[in-house]
């Protein structure tokens, strides 16, 4: 088998796995948008608190430390204790439920049926907010987050594939972990969603606020409920994306790769979030590879998602998995 097609083979499998990490993003967006309607522009913020908020509780790190010390003249920074990594999850997990209640308590609930660019423009607020209370809590320095996910090179795979064709594809292990974490995740939202009286009472809600009130549905419930939820896939894509290029602000971005995701899966779509991921991994890596490189002098990853995506709102504005929109007048 040429050369050229196994390295292309290693490009789109990899790309597939970079895809699932875009996937983890996209979710959260989803979630949101489906309950409420609201684009939630701190979507990419909240994986980083979550993630920042996780390696500061498993170091033993003292909240606000800097601030403590400029009013008090102290020098503290550490309790001095190491915390485990499942238990600084599980604590994370309940800092992300107390952050989705102080949204709802401070935010939503004093802007129900407000137009949606009213919403969309709180959740800029919210997001900047998050990105300074993170600055202060737990400091701005890049910071390392091991949580004993496996990395580096998937041996077994690398000798199968050389075994079988002459060339080993390097597949790294956390990308692997992440593939298995989102099928899960996305195979338990979906069951949530279309199974539970809170998964219908969500999509209930999405589709009018007043109707859900008058047949005794609490907005509170709800609103928290999936601010929670997407508080923990936030997290989770906190987690990956922080083993693997460490947990520092430019995390935040990662909002902006999941954009292009959103319009090609939809923005209603759990399964969606999945399929564009994928696509926009496996597409932009491939792109670079038969084409940016040997014609376009490379580095074509930092647009052809956006591009894909502005053909998919030309052509299909709904994306592959949204719902079609039609409005009668």
């Amino acid at each position: 088998m040429p050369d050229q097609l196994l390295f292309a083979m290693e490009v789109t499998l990899n790309g597939l796995m970079a895809g699932v990490m875009y996937a983890l993003v996209a979710l959260g967006f989803v979630l949101i948008f489906k309950a409420s309607g609201i684009f939630n522009y701190a979507q990419g913020v909240m994986a980083l608190f979550a993630a920042m908020t996780l390696v500061g509780i498993q170091n033993g790190q003292v909240p606000f430390a800097h601030l403590i010390n400029a009013i008090f003249g102290t020098n503290i920074h550490y309790f001095g204790w190491q915390v485990p990594a499942l238990l600084a999850i599980l604590l994370t997990v309940f800092v992300m439920i107390g952050f989705a209640w102080a949204v709802n308590r401070f935010v939503l609930r004093h802007l129900v049926n407000q137009e949606p660019i009213i919403l969309f423009m709180a959740t800029i607020g919210l997001a900047y907010f998050l990105e300074g209370t993170a600055d202060l809590m737990w400091g701005a320095e890049i910071k390392k987050l091991d949580v004993g996910l496996p990395q580096g090179l998937n041996e077994a795979i690398d000798e199968t594939t050389f075994n079988l064709f002459g060339y080993g594809f390097f597949i790294d292990n956390l990308d692997i972990s992440a593939a298995i974490i989102a099928t899960v995740l996305v195979s338990g939202l979906v069951i949530f969603s279309q199974y539970t009286k809170q998964g219908r009472a969500l999509r209930a809600v999405a589709d009018d606020h007043q109707a859900a009130l008058s047949v005794g549905i609490s907005l509170n419930f709800i609103w928290v409920l999936v601010w929670s939820i997407a508080g923990f896939v936030a997290l989770v894509a906190g987690i990956m994306w922080g083993a693997k290029s460490g947990v520092q602000f430019s995390l935040s971005l990662i909002a902006l790769k999941a954009l292009p995701v959103l319009m090609l899966g939809g923005f209603t779509s759990i399964p969606g979030a999945i399929v564009g991921g994928l696509i926009i991994g496996m597409g932009e890596q491939l792109f670079e590879f038969l084409i940016g490189q040997p014609y376009l002098g490379g580095a074509t990853q930092n647009w052809f998602a956006y591009v894909l995506a502005l053909v998919f709102l030309v052509f299909r504005p709904q994306g592959l998995f949204g719902e079609k929109i039609i409005e009668r007048v």
